[in-house]
């Protein structure tokens, strides 16, 4: 078996943050439901994180209910956190995490502030504003300016495989925040089911990329 894993140089920002992008699982069947698809994805992917350097981690992921909710996490924080669709951290040792399957996982980097946010943002979550929301609450946190802000989008679906281009609406988005940059991959899920999982072109039977996302040594540092 292979795995399909893709990195961002944006959000790595000259190796003071690291990430990471896990795609398929090549000639692993995923044809069922989420919980059983991950649940037959998990050794892959803690096999992948240690291979990517994410070892001895505490690894937090979201519920991910489709909404607005961002939470402040660290290594103490009880995974996966309830009722949220977004993490943030300033905390070294913390490896955040989003699966996605056609939604995109939006990654924010804070240069100055040197700290992080993940989010799952889809069809509703986009519209509810879950990014805005994400990087509203590291402007509370931790002092975060937009401006400041590097802001990267994974795969996700696209028109004309969906009838909603929220990945368009995400960069509207984040440029109507003032952030910094924002890097739009700009690949499909749909598109490429050789890299990557797609609920609608699968019909819902399927796995989960996922997402992550993790200040480094070096970041912390610098502090």
């Amino acid at each position: 078996m292979s795995i399909m894993v893709e990195t961002f140089p944006a959000v790595a920002f000259g190796g003071q943050f690291q990430n990471a992008f896990i795609g398929r699982v090549s000639d692993l069947d995923v044809l069922t439901d989420r919980e059983a698809a991950l649940a037959r994805l998990a050794q892959h992917h803690e096999q992948a994180r240690h291979d990517l350097g994410f070892a001895g981690m505490a690894f937090v992921t979201a519920e991910q209910v489709h909404g607005d909710g961002v939470a402040i996490v660290d290594a103490r924080t009880h995974s996966p956190v309830a009722g949220v669709d977004a993490l943030i951290t300033n905390a070294p040792h913390v490896c955040l995490g989003i699966y996605v399957a056609d939604c995109c996982a939006v990654y924010a980097i804070d240069t100055v502030n040197n700290c992080i946010g993940l989010a799952h943002s889809g069809k509703n979550g986009t519209a509810l504003g879950v990014v805005p929301a994400m990087l509203k609450k590291m402007a509370c946190a931790y002092g975060t300016d937009p401006a400041q802000v590097i802001v990267q989008l994974s795969p996700c679906i696209r028109p004309p495989l969906y009838e909603v281009d929220f990945a368009a609406e995400i960069v509207r988005q984040c440029e109507a925040m003032g952030v910094g940059e924002v890097v739009d991959c700009g690949s499909c899920t749909g598109q490429n089911l050789d890299r990557y999982y797609s609920y609608r072109l699968e019909k819902g039977r399927t796995g989960r990329m996922l997402a992550l996302l993790s200040l480094t040594e070096r970041s912390r540092s610098e502090e």
